[in-house]
């Protein structure tokens, strides 16, 4: 494994053709190289450490057959084209770019390796040599959100989110849109950063959500640091990627896990037996990409058998929280009763259910 920080990237970038790598000196002919591109570092213990630990699999299972590297911190503008583009003259010839905001820099640079595969998370754009994956995310929200409305008591909830993109609206509304199923009464003030990872701001919005009333709060975001106020605070929360207990032992209520390791291992397999190719992946409970870590003790019982209920009913294909009849902020019929919104339609979802109120 060889890693590549953004800055070194950038340092190395004008004073030679192609950037040597740190780590093991050459690769064996036969292997595989798998390139990941990551948004933060391996260390947020959340977005970005959840990823890392599914390349880490692909080298446990895959052994002497591949050879990862990644590059961390990595923005979401056009200098991410650079490094993805490093990525494939390197010689790797499968390619994770691990956020939205990279979707368009990995069509760019596909175009010009078509011999090359690229994985892009959480976008729609496709290609031959193109595939979009994804989790469903706002299934666990539903979870959360079912937890948020039994247990918070002055009905009004937090979201901290990065920025408006389909996956982070799809999060808010399933998140509310659950809670009301508990307290129709209950609101949703949200504050987005625009920011994945910056645990200054992430704590300022969090201070920003208790200040207006907020007891319990859902970070959309990556690092620990939220969850760590509302334990200062007394108050309640949930972690984001990953089990955040250690950060925060007493708000901590439960996660939204990401299990990316298994789907890493299955694209790598295609490379190495020739069978790749371009598709649209997003599963979730069922197939379990989507987990919820250990309830902490504060969860009542009956809560917990609340959030079993949605996890359950998300596996056997019973439950779903976008269900109509629903609303948008505006009081309009977006769902008609008993209508459910088509997977098309919630992978470009950009508008906010009733409910949900703006905190900035």
């Amino acid at each position: 494994m060889a890693i590549i920080t953004r800055r070194t990237f950038m340092q190395a970038a004008g004073a030679a053709a192609t950037l040597p790598l740190v780590g093991r000196s050459a690769f064996a002919a036969d292997k595989i190289k798998v390139g990941f591109v990551f948004l933060g570092p391996i260390g947020d213990y959340g977005w970005t450490w959840a990823h890392n630990k599914g390349r880490e699999l692909v080298e446990k299972e895959l052994g002497d057959k591949v050879e990862t590297v990644y590059v961390e911190n990595v923005n979401e503008d056009a200098s991410a084209v650079p490094v993805i583009r490093d990525l494939a003259q390197q010689g790797c010839k499968l390619i994770f770019t691990t956020s939205y905001g990279y979707m368009d820099q990995t069509i760019e640079v596909a175009k010009d390796f078509p011999d090359v595969k690229f994985e892009h998370c959480t976008g729609f754009k496709r290609a031959d040599n193109v595939s979009t994956y994804n989790s469903k995310f706002h299934e666990g929200r539903a979870v959360l959100g079912t937890i948020a409305g039994k247990m918070s008591k002055s009905g009004t909830l937090g979201y901290l989110g990065s920025y408006k993109v389909p996956e982070v609206v799809l999060g808010v509304n399933s998140f509310a849109l659950a809670a009301q199923k508990q307290n129709p009464n209950a609101k949703v003030k949200l504050v987005l950063i625009d920011s994945w990872f910056d645990p200054p701001k992430e704590a300022a919005a969090t201070e920003t959500l208790i200040n207006l009333g907020c007891d319990v709060v859902t970070t959309h975001t990556d690092s620990p640091g939220p969850l760590q106020i509302l334990e200062q605070k007394g108050l309640f929360g949930f972690g984001q990627g990953a089990d955040m207990s250690r950060f925060a032992p007493n708000a901590h209520l439960t996660a939204i896990e990401d299990i990316w390791g298994p789907y890493y291992v299955e694209r790598t397999k295609a490379i190495l037996d020739g069978s790749w190719k371009s598709t649209d992946t997003w599963d979730g409970f069922k197939e379990g990409t989507v987990v919820i870590s250990p309830y902490s003790a504060k969860v009542p019982d009956d809560v917990k058998k609340l959030a079993d209920d949605v996890q359950a009913g998300y596996k056997a294909g019973s439950y779903n929280i976008f269900k109509g009849p629903i609303y948008d902020q505006d009081g309009k019929l977006r769902v008609k009763d008993g209508e459910v919104i088509a997977e098309k339609d919630l992978a470009v979802m950009d508008w906010f259910v009733k409910g949900v109120e703006s905190a900035a």
